[in-house]
């Protein structure tokens, strides 16, 4: 699992990979706190669920990026882990445990603030490994 930022002065590209959907998704989890603070210094001290239902996974991706991001930005939870499952029948749900804490602006080194996601450029790549790239709006 991996994954690497190409910043621009209004933009983040991301690409994650992982060996399961899952785990890319919890990578795509990691690298959007990581680029809003310094997710090394985030304590793992309270539990957030979240759980998101889409008609195909594009749209799974960009709620889970959403989601992520209200939680940091609007809600002050900045999470340090990730747990996903995704479940597919009529449509994709994700299920999601994030272990992390309320933000401290002190502590966890503030970075950038993301505005949202985007589906320009979005890309998931279903073979193995899975990878997963999309823009940021900064």
């Amino acid at each position: 699992m991996t994954y690497r930022h190409l910043e621009h002065m209004t933009d983040a590209f991301i690409e994650v990979t992982g060996q399961t959907l899952e785990e890319a998704f919890e990578t795509a989890g990691t690298a959007v706190v990581d680029t809003i603070f310094d997710i090394k210094s985030v304590e793992k001290k309270t539990v957030k669920k979240i759980e998101i239902k889409t008609r195909d996974l594009n749209n799974l991706l960009y709620s889970w990026l959403e989601e992520i991001i209200i939680l940091t930005i609007t809600d002050g939870f900045v999470g340090a882990s990730f747990e996903v499952s995704i479940d597919k029948s009529q449509e994709y749900v994700l299920h999601a445990t994030i272990h992390g804490e309320e933000i401290d602006f002190q502590k966890h080194h503030f970075k950038l603030e993301i505005k949202a996601p985007t589906f320009h450029l979005m890309e998931i790549k279903q073979e193995k490994p899975i990878v997963m790239r999309f823009l940021l709006d900064l």
